[in-house]
């Protein structure tokens, strides 16, 4: 297949948005591409495509996520370039990633997976437990909200989005005296420093596919899938099913607190799960093993025993 290989007269073209973060899973992708292929510099191109979630004045406003709109907000151009041809693939933080797939588009790989946990960010505590009674902890995340409050009541939530440093940098305007990141994008950006301490995954369950990254093309693309396949991690895509096929049945966006995490052992997969309603008031966990093979099946039947324990309209409420 060498003369199908991408050249520097004939590049590779891969989407991705414009963030820093964005840009080093996008690097990470292009160079592992390069190195399993044998690839000449310059044969992989990236583009850079601003998302809705990308919007300054957005991110600027404070708005919450709900508000702009839920699924595909950070995904919705870069799919539209994929199948308008101006880009071979797209890269993805998958818990950016809608279940619902677009038709003619799939995501055709996984990266290794990162750290799950979320990081604590303050310039004033070294953890949670630290905070006093009204202390304003920033996040957009529906998910971290909830879980504060829940285990949390007395901490005040206020909105807070944008990339790495913005949100650093409002830390230190005082709009808030702590906030989250993902250890994943602190680790991928060599910031994993800026972290007061990773948050135990018993604490505070993450955001379903929290720490991979997928990778999308077009379904019918052969030559695409051919080069890319390599790149597969398949315990990655194993975990990755089965907390999505859970996100799926339980119907998630970001108006929903939906937490999960699926960990693989000798052929076994354990899925946890967590739902909870946005003020945190109520919560409800579970947690089911099973072969790996059936992981998809898993994420279904354990988003039932949710739905039981939590009663009808639950997540609608």
């Amino acid at each position: 297949m060498a003369h199908d290989l991408p050249t520097p007269a004939h590049p590779f073209r891969i989407g991705t948005r414009g963030s820093p973060l964005a840009l080093a899973q996008a690097h990470e992708t292009r160079d592992r591409l390069t190195a399993t292929h044998g690839l000449a510099e310059g044969a992989i191109e990236i583009v850079v495509i601003k998302t809705t979630g990308d919007d300054r004045s957005l991110i600027d406003a404070d708005r919450p996520l709900k508000e702009i709109g839920n699924k595909g907000l950070f995904t919705k151009e870069i799919e539209e370039a994929l199948i308008d041809g101006r880009i071979d693939i797209a890269v993805h933080s998958m818990k950016d990633v809608p279940t619902q797939r677009q038709p003619g588009l799939a995501l055709v790989a996984f990266l290794p997976r990162e750290d799950v946990r979320d990081a604590f960010v303050s310039l004033k505590a070294k953890g949670l437990a630290d905070l006093p009674a009204g202390a304003r902890v920033g996040t957009s995340s529906l998910r971290r909200k909830a879980q504060l409050l829940h285990r949390f009541p007395h901490l005040d939530v206020v909105e807070f989005r944008g990339n790495v440093q913005t949100r650093l940098k409002k830390l230190e305007d005082g709009v808030a005296d702590a906030t989250f990141l993902a250890m994943a994008g602190l680790n991928r950006l060599g910031m994993a420093h800026l972290a007061a301490g990773a948050i135990a995954t018993t604490d505070m369950l993450p955001a379903v596919a929290q720490g991979a990254i997928g990778i999308e093309g077009r379904a019918d693309d052969a030559a695409m899938r051919a080069l890319v396949a390599p790149l597969n991690d398949a315990a990655t895509e194993t975990r990755l099913s089965a907390e999505r096929a859970l996100l799926e049945r339980l119907d998630g966006s970001c108006q929903t607190p939906i937490a999960a995490l699926a960990m693989l052992e000798a052929g076994e997969l354990r899925l946890s799960a967590q739902i909870l309603k946005p003020d945190g008031s109520e919560a409800h966990s579970a947690e089911l093993a099973g072969p790996a093979a059936e992981a998809a099946a898993l994420g279904v039947a354990l988003a039932e025993t949710l739905l039981v324990a939590a009663g009808e309209g639950f997540l609608k409420a």
